[in-house]
Formats: structure tokens, sequence, C-alpha cells
């Protein structure tokens, strides 16, 4: 005992007397860490200190504030964007004929495009003084998933204008002139912008884009001026066929030194009109059969003035930095929305499809396997809408929160991906039938086209999501890096001193809460709630706790290594996500005001939150190099094992249960699916509801075949008029179930085509 307390008054006096902490602690960790520190590039460093930290900093804190959660404003539609909701966007919607437009045509008919330019769905950012609508960033998203539920195609041509792009750049980084120049036409419809920036050689890698603009003078307008020649080859460029002003990222060069003795710039954006002399642009790519507009655009010692330079001259070499900041739209706005699309549509028609379908006498929604993949349907599209409406609405609040977004972007595509195929699976051969009634098919082909944009998924989850979370989220580790990278040394040396101190305190805190909390199944972990979600609040305090020492752990032993170590990281970024995504559940349950219907989604969703966090914590302990502190983290994080279940059948069951039913609660999970009388979707719909309507009906029908009432072997329609005959129903009856069965036909239906007509 007195060997214990005499070590423990040896470790006070160390941290506690500073120059004995600093010679013996600070100083040797000081050198180590300038040492271990992982090695940036300017691009990797550009994109480290871009963007805000959110809730996202909260959650790698430890010990999220619950309260601050819940004291975000609750995403909401103002009257205009509501009122544009309902008249605009339905106008566009009931235009819209997707077979027609994907299959045949191979794109939008010229009365859509039209409509789109004067109506102002290229405009949806711009601001009102411009002549554009200046919504929201949930108005925006709202828009583009409403109409994704109905034609991809038509979604992502009205998302590009409104996302990463010319608009979105002019607006943040524009000089007065060139806004003035161009918003007013962006807005207006007369200007069609792109953007370029993915090359042959330079898709995920970015930065090493071999585009290249040199500093020069030539002739622009009759008159001699300082300028850019440019060379570029571009691809994968979505609008580039039909756009009138290119926005391009290239590296930009002074080799003569005309604007200082700064040779090489770095990569910076411009806006050039595609009739420019030498702008090539209008072959078109075919992206899984998709018909928006996606292609090439090529330049070859193409002359620009300097003042073309988004931003101005003040702007060369500030493209990176534009670009890594402007990522938001596309990823918090854009992408989510339309893996949010693919949840409503796909838990609508399937719910009403697994009722409608019929095997082995009874639907195909009673089977528990097909209850299997349509609670997961249920479930995700439920956690789906809540990351959607918590993503946008950060950006709502004016800021640019780049891991959020990060998450958004790969896990949003990756759940919508599953909903998909789930969906498929239960449509089975209906599914697979190209047609004007399958209103699945187009969907699925463009699935992998979110996967691929705006930062490739396996890039995101690897390399970015963790690997800017840790830097950026973590309380102490950018402030370690900016004191080791100070050059006078005295001053970071202290600097680092007191980060350094903190640092310890934290990680000791984090490890001691979390060895406590696993103890304790987190019975003392505080919810800001009561009831039956408080628990999830507690189990995410938790694991929040796990993942700040785990991140410290790592950090330590690894050092810079945990930047090749991707399957490492990655996991650790699955943790963030998921406490990201179950965050998001629990504040949509509370801003909704805790819909009871709406818990078995929640249970759901935050469940199999819990679940991949467990799973991804499973993972990277059992491939950390270091066997012993491999034992350690694990017995501190899950001292009793991991516990973590998939959520059980009877939560399935209930989700089920609510989404084969007609009502409030089934509208209001899936109230951006557009549904359409005159096609597939109205079809299968209007069956569900019959069918829904005469169940007690057609159960009496096979209650009398069964005991012989009538016969059994009798189909049902003939069924139906041996019980009128027998007087067993009513002739308004008969006619009633006769109309639901003709409907319930036509639904389970596929398309069909002469010989030589496909």
């Amino acid at each position: 005992m007195s060997v214990f307390i005499l070590l423990l008054v040896v470790v006070i006096v160390i941290f506690a007397v500073k120059d004995i902490r600093l010679n013996l602690v600070s100083r040797p960790t000081f050198k180590m860490f300038k040492k271990v520190l992982p090695p940036l590039s300017q691009t990797e460093r550009e994109a480290m200190e871009a963007g805000d930290v959110w809730w996202d900093g909260e959650l790698f804190s430890g010990n999220p504030d619950w309260q601050v959660l819940h004291s975000y404003p609750k995403p909401e539609l103002s009257e205009k964007e509501r009122a544009f909701l309902d008249n605009e966007v339905e106008t566009l919607l009931a235009m819209l004929d997707d077979y027609q437009i994907v299959q045949k045509d191979k794109d939008l008919p010229k009365e859509v495009w039209d409509y789109l330019k004067t109506q102002g769905f290229f405009a949806m950012i711009i601001p009102e003084k411009f002549g554009g609508r200046q919504f929201s960033a949930i108005a925006n998203s709202t828009i583009v998933a409403k109409i994704a539920t109905k034609s991809l195609t038509a979604a992502v041509t009205v998302m590009v204008p409104n996302s990463l792009g010319p608009g979105e750049l002019l607006l943040h980084y524009g000089t007065k002139q060139q806004q003035e120049r161009w918003l007013p036409s962006l807005a207006n419809g007369k200007d069609v912008p792109c953007f370029a920036l993915t090359g042959p050689e330079a898709g995920s890698d970015a930065g090493s884009i071999p585009d290249s603009g040199v500093v020069c003078k030539g002739e622009f307008e009759g008159k001699e001026v300082l300028g850019l020649r440019l060379n570029w080859s571009k691809r994968y460029i979505t609008l580039a066929p039909v756009a009138t002003v290119l926005g391009l990222a290239f590296k930009m060069y002074d080799p003569e030194g005309l604007l200082g003795k700064q040779q090489e710039l770095g990569i910076t954006c411009a806006l050039i009109p595609t009739d420019h002399p030498g702008v090539e642009t209008g072959e078109r790519h075919f992206p899984l059969n998709m018909a928006f507009m996606n292609g090439t655009t090529y330049g070859k010692d193409v002359f620009i003035p300097l003042d073309w330079i988004i931003g101005g001259q003040q702007g060369a070499g500030r493209g990176w930095r534009m670009l890594v900041e402007c990522l938001s739209a596309g990823r918090g706005i854009s992408l989510p929305a339309l893996s949010s699309a693919t949840g409503h549509l796909c838990a609508r028609m399937t719910s009403a499809y697994a009722t409608v379908r019929q095997q082995f006498g009874v639907s195909i929604g009673q089977f528990e396997g097909v209850q299997e993949a349509l609670a997961r349907i249920g479930g995700l599209t439920y956690s789906l809408e809540s990351c959607r409406l918590m993503t946008a609405g950060a950006i709502d609040l004016k800021l640019s929160p780049s891991v959020v977004t990060a998450i958004a972007k790969y896990h949003m595509t990756e759940m919508g991906r599953t909903v998909m195929n789930d969906a498929m699976d239960i449509h089975s051969g209906k599914g697979i039938q190209v047609g004007p009634n399958n209103y699945l098919a187009h969907g699925y082909m463009g699935i992998p086209v979110s996967i691929t944009v705006e930062g490739a998924n396996i890039l995101t989850r690897n390399l970015m999501i963790f690997g800017q979370g840790a830097t950026r989220c973590h309380p102490f580790v950018l402030k370690e890096m900016a004191a080791a990278a100070m050059e006078d040394d005295d001053l970071a040396l202290k600097e680092f001193d007191s980060l350094l101190l903190q640092h310890i305190i934290f990680a000791a805190t984090n490890a001691g809460m979390a060895f406590v909390h696993g103890l304790t199944r987190s019975y003392f972990a505080k919810s800001p709630v009561c009831g039956a979600t408080a628990t999830y609040y507690k189990q995410l305090g938790r694991m929040s706790r796990g993942l700040a020492f785990s991140t410290d752990v790592a950090m330590l032993v690894l050092g810079g290594e945990l930047k090749r170590k991707e399957m490492i990281s990655a996991r650790l970024g699955d943790v963030l996500s998921h406490l990201y995504l179950a965050s998001c559940v629990l504040k949509r349950f509370e801003d909704e005001g805790r819909q009871q219907a709406d818990l078995p989604f929640v249970k759901y969703a935050v469940e199999l939150s819990l679940f991949e966090i467990g799973q991804a914590f499973d993972g990277f302990f059992k491939n950390f190099s270091n066997p012993v502190v491999n034992f350690i983290l694990k017995r501190i994080v899950f001292p009793f094992g991991n516990h973590y279940q998939r959520p059980s059948d009877e939560v399935a069951q209930a989700i089920c249960e609510h989404m084969t039913q007609p009502g409030v609660f089934r509208n209001r999970l899936t109230h951006l699916c557009y549904v359409d009388d005159n096609a597939g979707t109205g079809v299968m719909e209007n069956a569900f509801i019959a069918m829904h309507d005469t169940s007690a009906a057609f159960k009496r029908l096979k209650k009398w075949q069964r005991e012989g009432t009538l016969n059994r072997n009798h189909d049902i329609e003939t069924a139906i008029n041996s019980a009128r005959e027998k007087q067993l129903i009513t002739d308004e009856q008969a006619e009633k179930l006769h109309g639901a069965n003709n409907l319930r036909k036509q639904a389970i239906a596929v398309d069909n085509y002469q010989a030589g007509e496909l």
C-alpha cells in the first residue's frame, strides 16, 4: 500500500510541477510528436482545415451535450418554399415520363428544360436580388428528393446547378462584377452551368490534376492583357454537353514571375463561356443508362484574361480551399436527398406490393422473410430522412460541416443501396422487367452514380471521415499539430505543454468513464429525456467515451502510421458515423413530438447503429497490432463483452404492421414519394388501398372455400360470382371485390413488348 501511495505522489509531482513536467514529459513527447506527425500535402492540409466542426465535435468529446443537440432548430420550409413544392414541383412531376426520357429520348423534353429554366429550378441557391429563389438548404434538399421519386434524371439535372459549381462558387468567392455578370443569367436559365474537376488522371486524388493554366500575355477583345494559357481534359462532367458557362479547376503556374515570385500558385478555378475560342464541349457519356447530361470537355492553348478567375486575381491558388469548403452542398444536400428519395419511394411502393402480391393464398407481406427485408426498408428510410433533415439543417445554420457531410454522403448512399436492393428482392420479377410501369428500375440503375460522385465511397470511408474527424473534431489534436509547426521552439513547447496536460486529463477521464459505464451498462450516464429513448442517449454517450479514448490510443501507438492503416481508421470512422446517424434519429423523434407510432422505427434505427458501432469496435480491437493494447482497450470499452444486437424480430414486425396499413403514419413516413395516378406508382397505390378496404370480405371468401360453402378450387373471380349467386354477398359487394381484384392484377402485371418492338 505504501508503495502505491509513493508512486501516486511521484506521478502527482511530475505532472503538477511545471518544470519537472516539461523536462520529463512534455519535451520528450513534443520531440516524438514532431517526428511521428504524418506528412501532409498542401491539398490534404487545406482539406483538413476547411469547413466547420459541429455536432461531430460533441460526439468526439466523449461527453456530448444532448441539450445542444436539442437546441438546433427544427428544419422547416417557409411559406414560399412550401408553395413552390405544392405548385411548380407538382407541375414538373406531372410533365415527366421517365420511361420515355430514359429509354426512348435519352434526354428531358424541351418543354421540361424550358420549365426548369423559367421557373427557377436552377436558381434555388441564388439570392432574390439576382433573380433567384434564395431557398434554404432544407428546401433545396426536399425539392430534389421529391423530384427523384419520379425521375432520377430530372433530379440530377436540377441538383447540379444548385450544388458545387459556378453558382455556389460565385456566391462565396466571386467578385462583385462576376456576380453581377453571371448570377442573373444563371437565375433566369439563359446560362446553364457545369463544373469540371475530374479528369482521366485525377479522380479521387483531385489534387493531382494535370490540367494547367500558365500566366502569360495574350490578346483579348483586341487588346494585349495579362491572362492564362489553359490546357485541360475533363470527363464525367454533369451538364457539360449543354452548358453555356464552364467552371474549370486547374493548376496555375507563373514561370516568368509576371505576378510575383511564386511560380506554382496551386489549384485555381475560373469561369469560361463555352463558346469561347478553343473550348470543346458536347460529347456525352451514358452513365448506366441514365439520361441526364454528362460528358467531357477539352481545351488546348485556350487564352483567358486573369479576371475570369473566380475571385479575380486574388482567387489565384485558392481553388482547392474553395472546392472543399463548398463540397457541403453536394455531400450535405444533393446526394442525401437522392438517397432519402430512394427510401421514400421504396418504402411506399414495397409496402404496397407486399400487401397486394399474394402467394400460397396470402399476401407475401405475411411471410417473415419478406417482413425482415421490409422492416429494414422502413427502419433505414426513417434513418435516411432523419439524417437528411439534420444535415441540411446544419447548412442552413450557415455552417459547412465537412466531416458530417462526408458521413451523410457515404452512409446515406450505402443505406439507399441497401433499401433499393431489398425493394428489388421483394418485388422480384416485377422489379426487373423494365417498362413504363416499373418504378424501381431506373433508381436501381442509378444507385452507383450516387456511390461514385463527390468522393467515391471507398475513399470517403477509409480516408476522409475519420482521417479528417480525428484532427478537426478532436478537442486538442489540431491545436497540438499547430503548436508543433511553430517556428519558435520555446514558444511551441510552452503551448504544447499546456495542451498536452489537458489532453492527458481528457484521455484519462474518457478511459475511466468508459470503463465505469461499461461496468454499469450506462446506468449512471445522463439522458436529456425520460421514457423509451432514454437508454439510447446513455448508450451513445458511453460509446462516445469509447471512441474518444480509442482514438487517443490509436494516435499514440500508431502515430503517422494511422494515416496508412485505412481499415483501422475506417472502423473508428464507422463508430463516429453511427453516433451521428443515431443522434439524427433521436433529434427527429423529439422534433416531431415524440410520436408513439414512430417508436418501432426509432428503435430499429438506433439499435442498428449501436450494433454497427459494436461491430466496428470489435474489428478495431481484433486488428490492432499491439496485443497488450488490444486487450486493455477491449476491457475498458466492453468489460463484459459487446452485447449490442441487431433489432429484434418483434420490432421488425411492428414496423411492417405500420407500413402495410394505409393512413397518417404511412403517409408521413413516405411523404416525399410522388404517386402518379397515370403511372405504375398510382396503379400500385390504388390496388393497395382497394385490397386493404376489401381484406375482410376476401377473408370471408377464403373461409367459405375452406368450409366447402364455395368450391375451394375456384379462382377468385369465380368464387366472387359463386358467392353472389348463393346470395352470400350483394351485387354491390361483388362489384367492389371484382374491382379490387382487377386493380390487384393490374398492379402485379409487368410490361410486355411485341417481337421487334425493342
